[in-house]
């Protein structure tokens, strides 16, 4: 995505997010007519929690859409690569401040590390990296949000519901560009409408498959396999488009990643601990019956 955003220009960040948002919806419509999955996105849509929820998940990724698209264009890819870096630290956070949980003393350094990267980073800017705790906690409390959900609305379903809730405002913002001569669609060439048809698949498809995977790997696979993503995001960023890295973002950095070290080596010593538990507790049973 850091690569393929700047090739929609001159469409801005908040047109790119309308295109998004429509050609999204219009793919997973596709793909719920295609799979026969109208129930569940109709069940969604008549139940008012449920959408409810969905609607709040929708305008937080509709901020996390905006925000990351404007850092692209704007040449911070770092940026958000470390706010998802930061997301998983915001994850643990969540489940202090929201589910009442009680930490580890592992996680509590690695919050720690998390929380003194920022400031270094601040200081070392002068000011606070917006992009990235923006990021960090919009996404964070998406997935809380889908998380509360659960598992009663399938995945095309409730994506489909989200870029429904967000449809009007996009495509009235849409018409709005078009009738006032400042939008891009169809003004570039086909290739470039085409272009910002395909946001749609190229927004979903992720989603979608990211959403499948986390209902069939394990939590702390999962966890792990969230790490490629910044780390390519930050490889972008520093090796292909040229971006700085003063000595204050290449400590802060260094302290995000050690903060998430220790959440990975945390989670994975807790997994095992689990496992070894519930294995023992199942000789227990069998040899009590």
């Amino acid at each position: 995505m850091p690569l393929y955003f700047p090739l929609l220009t001159p469409a801005g960040a908040v047109e790119i997010i309308g295109h998004r948002v429509v050609w999204s919806l219009g793919f997973c419509l596709l793909l719920l007519a295609v799979t026969r999955g109208w129930a569940p996105f109709r069940a969604a849509l008549a139940t008012p929690r449920t959408l409810g929820l969905l609607s709040l998940a929708a305008a937080l990724v509709a901020v996390n859409w905006t925000v990351y698209v404007y850092g692209v264009l704007s040449g911070q890819v770092v940026d958000a690569a470390l706010g998802y870096f930061i997301n998983p630290l915001v994850t643990v956070l969540l489940a202090v401040l929201v589910l009442d949980e009680r930490l580890r003393p592992a996680q509590w350094v690695a919050l720690g590390c998390g929380a003194i990267a920022v400031v270094v980073i601040a200081v070392g800017y002068g000011r606070l990296p917006w992009i990235a705790l923006t990021l960090a906690f919009s996404f964070g409390l998406y997935g809380f949000i889908k998380n509360r959900v659960g598992r009663t609305v399938p995945v095309v379903a409730g994506l489909a519901v989200e870029t429904t809730v967000l449809f009007p405002v996009a495509l009235g913002y849409l018409i709005w560009l078009e009738l006032t001569g400042t939008g891009s669609f169809g003004a570039h060439g086909p290739w470039h409408a085409a272009a910002l048809i395909s946001a749609g698949v190229v927004t979903a498809v992720p989603l979608l498959m990211f959403s499948a995977a986390a209902r069939r790997l394990p939590l702390s696979l999962l966890g792990m396999l969230q790490y490629i993503t910044p780390s390519m995001q930050f490889l972008l960023g520093v090796m292909v488009l040229g971006e700085r890295m003063p000595t204050a973002r290449w400590w802060g950095f260094a302290l995000v990643w050690l903060a998430l070290a220790v959440l990975t080596a945390d989670s994975l010593r807790a997994g095992r601990a689990n496992t070894l538990a519930r294995r023992t507790h199942g000789r227990q049973a069998r040899r009590a019956r």
